[in-house]
């Protein structure tokens, strides 16, 4: 049975798990492949003399989390007493070989959930480890090369469910609600605005975040005093989902063919109705499919979901169905984890980004934005979550100075402003700020890295990203290398926090065959060189960074 088969049977099989059948792990492969995703029962049994098992904890409601990645490592012994796991991914190890066996849990985080029931059972003495039946699917993926081999594994789970497609996945998306004004300026001549300079930088979809539609949600700006906005419940007020016609007389119209005659797409903000364990999840569907029908919008932000039982993850798995099966892929969700009980990282993996956080540069907020704090918990996830499924925020650097502590190194003042874009670029990078109010200095830096990284992301996004270096946490030498599948070519991009060292190798034939490979710098500052299996460079200026390709003039045997 060939791979695309194998994977082909694993997506039917998912799909049914999403309806709220119980997807168990078998222990039997097909063959010896790598990458081969299995959802069939039983227990998975551990033959290896020296396994290791490494659980991996993650966080969402971003709004009161900011570390988002955790690990545990454990050298199992047979004298150690069976003891149960909840985690949305873990992995068992041969800790000789680096062979493994990945697990990912289908479900909202176990940290959210209303049911504390744990996912697995590890029984050491007899190498057992048991899927247990807590109402949400599970996945195994079968890897070798130890840490990069679990990095592969997940994007091998990932892309069984959602293959990158080149001009749907991987683009810049901006959405004004990170400025800090909310709904404040929403209206058609604001919006034709952000149409225009959105083209001018190289943005690929213009969204409309909380704002566009005749209701008023609890976040708006435009509540009078004493007025309460809806969160939820949605359908229960008439006309909730119109346009508002004040705001855009015209119908949304004109602003959606405005950005189509400019190259982009376009987007929505919009919240599921999760009263009574979703069971409105059909209407919205329906809307959201007559929206891209009728409108021709692409992309929905989908927010303020509650994720309180199997029976509201199995209704919204409806959703997801059908809104991805009845468009024929052509609508992205971008599922907003930042608060309450949501679906998490792992639950609907076919959609499209997960948007992780919401970080501002405004008055009075404890959310503040860090871009080093964005790298690092970008960094985190991408190790069990594929990059181009991670939304990822940009601010706008020249806001607000003061409110950042005086003379504080980290703050976005103090960095390089390509190196800004540059945190998000091997994610699915957001705009987050009024593009029209970006200054002249910021958009002549930005401008021709985003036009390079055009030219490159479908490579970056095509092959696996691997983060490397140190954990970020505005010290560190760190960043990602992007290998294609082959492994024979791709780009490291490496930055260097307050570290004292200028320079910094990395093991890059551990992700690129280096025989004959050259490096060349194609964004950031610095020098690159490869020699013996390292890739050597040095970035001369604190908070900067270099992305560097590498390449060799002629094809490897075999090619």
């Amino acid at each position: 049975m060939g791979y695309f088969t194998r994977i082909t049977m694993a997506m039917a099989t998912a799909a049914l798990a999403m309806a709220g059948s119980v997807g168990m792990l078998s222990s039997a492969y097909a063959d010896d492949a790598a990458g081969h995703l299995d959802f069939s029962p039983g227990d998975f049994s551990c033959k290896w003399a020296h396994p290791r098992l490494v659980i991996v904890q993650l966080m969402d409601a971003t709004d009161q989390h900011d570390e988002l990645y955790f690990e545990k490592e454990y050298l199992l012994s047979r004298c150690e007493k069976a003891f149960d796991v909840s985690a949305p991914s873990f992995f068992v190890e041969d800790s000789l070989s680096g062979d493994g066996v990945a697990f990912f849990r289908q479900a909202p985080l176990p940290h959210v959930r209303p049911d504390s029931s744990p996912d697995y059972r590890v029984n050491p003495a007899s190498g057992v480890v048991r899927v247990l039946n807590n109402g949400y699917p599970c996945v195994k993926v079968r890897y070798r090369g130890g840490r990069a081999g679990r990095v592969r594994a997940a994007t091998d789970f990932h892309r069984a469910f959602r293959p990158y497609v080149s001009g749907r996945d991987g683009l810049l998306l901006s959405n004004t609600w990170g400025d800090g004004n909310r709904d404040a300026c929403i209206n058609e001549s604001f919006l034709m605005r952000e149409v225009a300079a959105g083209a001018e930088l190289g943005v690929d979809v213009i969204q409309i975040d909380d704002g566009w539609q005749k209701g008023r949600s609890a976040n708006s700006a435009a509540l009078a005093k004493g007025e309460k906005g809806r969160w939820g419940s949605w359908w229960e007020v008439d006309g909730f989902w119109d346009v508002d016609p004040v705001r855009f007389p015209s119908g949304l119209e004109p602003i959606v063919a405005a950005a189509r005659a400019k190259g982009m797409k376009f987007g929505l903000w919009f919240g599921p109705d999760s009263s009574d364990d979703a069971k409105n999840w059909s209407k919205d569907a329906d809307f959201l499919l007559s929206t891209h029908r009728n409108l021709g919008v692409d992309y929905f932000k989908l927010d303020a979901m509650k994720t309180l039982t199997p029976t509201a993850l199995s209704r919204q798995a409806k959703l997801m169905d059908r809104l991805v099966g009845e468009s024929q892929g052509r609508i992205t969700i971008d599922l907003d984890v930042t608060a309450g009980v949501r679906p998490g990282y792992f639950a609907f993996p076919k959609i499209g980004p997960v948007f992780v956080e919401n970080r501002y540069i405004r008055k009075k907020d404890n959310r503040l934005w860090w871009p080093h704090r964005t790298l690092r918990n970008f960094w985190g996830l991408a190790h069990v979550v594929d990059p181009a499924r991670l939304r990822m925020e940009v601010l706008n650097p020249e806001r607000l100075p003061e409110l950042y502590p005086k003379g504080d190194p980290l703050a976005p003042a103090c960095w390089p402003r390509d190196a800004i874009f540059a945190i998000s670029m091997f994610a699915s990078p957001l705009g987050w700020f009024e593009i029209q109010n970006l200054s002249p200095e910021t958009v002549a830096a930005w401008k021709p890295l985003i036009a390079r990284w055009k030219q490159e992301r479908d490579a970056v996004h095509d092959g696996y990203v691997y983060p490397v270096g140190e954990a970020p946490d505005g010290l560190a030498w760190t960043g990602f290398v992007s290998a294609s599948r082959k492994g024979n070519e791709g780009t490291a991009l490496l930055f260097r926090e307050l570290s004292a060292d200028e320079e910094f190798s990395l093991p890059i034939s551990s992700y690129i065959l280096t025989d004959g490979a050259k490096p060349i710098v194609i964004g950031g500052r610095g020098e690159a060189s490869i020699s013996e299996g390292m890739l050597k460079v040095k970035v001369p200026k604190k908070l900067d960074f270099v992305w560097v390709k590498i390449f060799r003039d002629y094809p490897l045997r075999g090619e």
